[in-house]
């Protein structure tokens, strides 16, 4: 059987579970349950603390697992990332009291509170910076005001947690991170199939199939406004004059493609959601 770790809890779990699910695997139904076995489809879930997951993919007591890029890169683990899994996002940025900081070499000799020493340190080390890190679980945002460090290192989405505690962003963006899926080693049996299944929840997931009829002079004008994922389906009807296409499209542009192809002439314009996909 294939071993898949699963964030046990955190802002991954519900919806890497939830992607598990969509893909045809039997997930655990109770929160407790720490192992749960999915015979019919070859695999074998652990339920794990995120932060320990790349640990246990590394090392090689477990297959694949799914993580944060941050905390995989912070683990130093010998993990790989397989693929992005479109969730999760997040960014990592610098931030200190205004006016104490401009430039990140400006942070040489300087405390620097993170809950993710490893992926800052090697950052900073990157860049020929080296600065004390002082390892916190969280609420690091705390850390200036109450002495414990002159700057610090933590996930920013709007900037507001950090502005509240008296704290703006500078220097360059850290880590750009998401859920991801990740392995060591040579590929196991299973993960591929398990590889393409994800894929597949996150096409149906970006993306719809619209059918429309449109007259068949304007067939060419169409599908360059809806030129579709590889190319579209397009089918003879009754009427001579008039064809039926069929194509997928990003699920973002929905609407302003709908009523592109109805002002070129296009009509019975329909919408309907991908459950599953394999391309």
């Amino acid at each position: 059987m294939l071993r898949i770790a699963v964030p046990n809890k955190g802002s991954l779990s519900e919806t890497a579970q939830q992607m598990l699910w969509e893909a045809g695997y039997t997930g655990r139904r109770d929160p407790r349950d720490l192992i749960v076995a999915d015979p019919r489809n070859g695999v074998e879930f652990f339920y794990l603390r995120p932060r320990d997951i790349a640990t246990y993919v590394g090392s090689g007591a477990l297959d694949v697992g799914i993580t944060g890029r941050d905390l995989l890169l912070d683990s130093g683990s010998d993990a790989a990332e397989i693929a992005a899994l479109g969730f999760g996002g997040s960014t990592f940025r610098f931030a200190a009291p205004p006016g104490t900081f401009g430039e990140l070499g400006e942070l040489q000799g300087r405390r620097v509170a993170t809950s993710y020493p490893g992926l800052v340190g090697a950052f900073l080390a990157e860049r020929g910076v080296t600065a004390e890190l002082v390892k916190l679980d969280g609420a690091v945002e705390s850390a200036v005001r109450l002495g414990v460090a002159d700057a610090v290192a933590d996930v920013v989405s709007t900037g507001s947690t950090l502005r509240k505690a008296g704290l703006e962003i500078f220097g360059p963006v850290i880590l750009e991170s998401d859920a991801v899926l990740i392995g060591s080693g040579s590929r196991k049996p299973g993960t591929d199939t398990l590889l393409r299944r994800l894929k597949g929840v996150i096409v149906a997931r970006e993306y719809v199939l619209l059918d429309y009829d449109v007259p068949a002079a304007d067939l060419e004008a169409a599908t360059k406004a809806a030129p579709g994922f590889e190319s579209p389906t397009v089918s003879p009807l009754h009427d001579p004059d008039w064809v039926a296409v069929r194509v997928m499209i990003p699920r973002t542009d929905m609407n302003q493609v709908m009523d592109d192809l109805y002002a070129l002439g296009a009509r019975a314009i329909l919408v309907s959601a991908i459950h599953a996909a394999r391309l």
